[in-house]
């Protein structure tokens, strides 16, 4: 993509689309949520082609290697290109994936649903009424 030398961390996982701002990359960053070579580091920290990027949101963990730097946010096609993930890395996110899927389908009806229907809502509005 460009013959950049070196990239911030925090404007490189914005254009490599791992968050959607680089205030939240930033913030990541900062909260110890992005390790560059196995070290903790800043947002402004220069990172190289070739460094090893460690990733964590949302419960997943990314390990990933850079390939190209750019300072240009891109379509998401072209973002995945600046990076390279490690096989383990995403056989490990798959599986946890999987897990969350099957634990999420043993629970209750009723605790999978975040919100009540219109049917519900109405009931609960009645037995309020009611109670006092």
């Amino acid at each position: 993509m460009t013959d950049l030398q070196e990239e911030r961390i925090d404007k490189w996982l914005w254009a490599a689309r791992f968050f959607k701002t680089r205030q939240l990359a930033a913030d990541a960053v900062s909260g110890g949520k992005v390790h560059v070579n196995g070290q903790r580091c800043k947002p402004g920290k220069d990172i190289k082609i070739g460094d090893i990027v460690t990733v964590v949101k949302d419960r997943q963990t990314w390990q990933i290697t850079v390939s190209d730097l750019t300072k240009q946010r891109r379509p998401a096609k072209e973002a995945v290109q600046i990076y390279a993930e490690d096989a383990d890395s995403q056989a490990k996110r798959q599986q946890q994936i999987e897990q969350e899927k099957e634990q999420r389908a043993l629970l209750p009806p009723s605790e999978r649903e975040r919100r009540p229907s219109k049917k519900q809502r109405r009931q609960i509005h009645r037995f309020r009424q009611e109670s006092f």
